[in-house]
């Protein structure tokens, strides 16, 4: 609970939204995400952090779940898994996505910014879901995909300006060069016309699966609302880049804290309108 506290404030706000005995379950997932994320902020070569997502592997492979690593995460972690008989795929496969992290490749495609929010934030999602309502969760799995579609790109966006002083490049080649831009140039530039254009379209991106997200979300269950709360932030936080002075490329959008807490609380007691 401390770990997703001070990692990830928003998803430990949602959590306690859920039931209390389905708490420590999504926070050991929560605080797990936190861990493989921020593995590129913790370390200078990509090979350490390479080692570190194979030891998670090991962990979560490991068929006696019950002997402990000694690692309160890692520990927390699997028995979340073995108690709720969660996928290790799903776990495997976020591994696999988060090794991009750790080097400066650009995003090759939209589909492949798509592939890689599937297989992180909309993942991170479903299990969540599964933790919650294990009964209903299967119906809503194509919502979580747009869902974390768009939170993930939302979360991007934010971090543009720390992955390009890193030299990261999330945003798609194809939509670059339909900008008129390039990775490299992205990367190295001032954020000139061809910058701008391909932010707006990385903006407008992450508002489709929003909306997507928002035609359907009325149907979801107040069991599952938990799970998909931190989307009631993303629509505030791109509607603030939209304007120029709050442009990801002059620095981070903002929401106050108390707003981002009114933001879940107002999902969480009433879900989301019908579209």
């Amino acid at each position: 609970m401390e770990t997703v506290r001070a990692a990830d404030h928003d998803r430990y706000v949602s959590a306690l939204y859920a039931r209390e005995d389905k708490r420590d379950a999504l926070f050991s997932l929560y605080a797990f995400n936190a861990e493989i994320s921020g593995i590129r902020d913790r370390i200078r070569e990509a090979l350490p952090g390479e080692v570190r997502l194979q030891w998670w592997r090991d962990v979560i492979a490991a068929e006696d779940a019950g002997a402990g690593t000694g690692h309160p995460v890692a520990d927390a972690l699997t028995a979340t898994i073995s108690a709720h008989r969660l996928p290790k795929s799903a776990f495997e496969n976020m591994l696999e996505a988060r090794i991009f992290d750790l080097y400066d490749d650009p995003m090759p495609s939209r589909t492949d910014l798509e592939g890689y929010c599937g297989e992180t934030a909309a993942a991170l999602i479903q299990l969540a879901a599964m933790v919650l309502d294990p009964v209903e969760a299967p119906r809503f799995a194509e919502l979580a995909g747009r869902a974390g579609c768009a939170q993930a790109m939302t979360g991007l966006l934010l971090l543009l300006p720390l992955h390009r002083k890193r030299g990261q490049c999330f945003v798609p080649a194809d939509i670059l060069a339909a900008a008129g831009s390039s990775p490299e140039e992205f990367v190295a530039g001032e954020g000139g016309p061809g910058a701008q254009r391909a932010v707006a379209a990385m903006i407008g991106l992450a508002q489709e699966h929003l909306s997507a997200f928002e035609k359907s979300a009325s149907a979801l269950p107040v069991s599952l609302r938990p799970a998909f709360l931190p989307l009631a932030l993303s629509r505030a936080y791109l509607g603030k880049m939209e304007g120029s002075p709050h442009s990801p490329l002059n620095g981070e959008a903002q929401l106050s804290a108390w707003r981002r807490h009114w933001l879940l609380l107002r999902r969480a007691t009433r879900g989301w309108p019908g579209i």
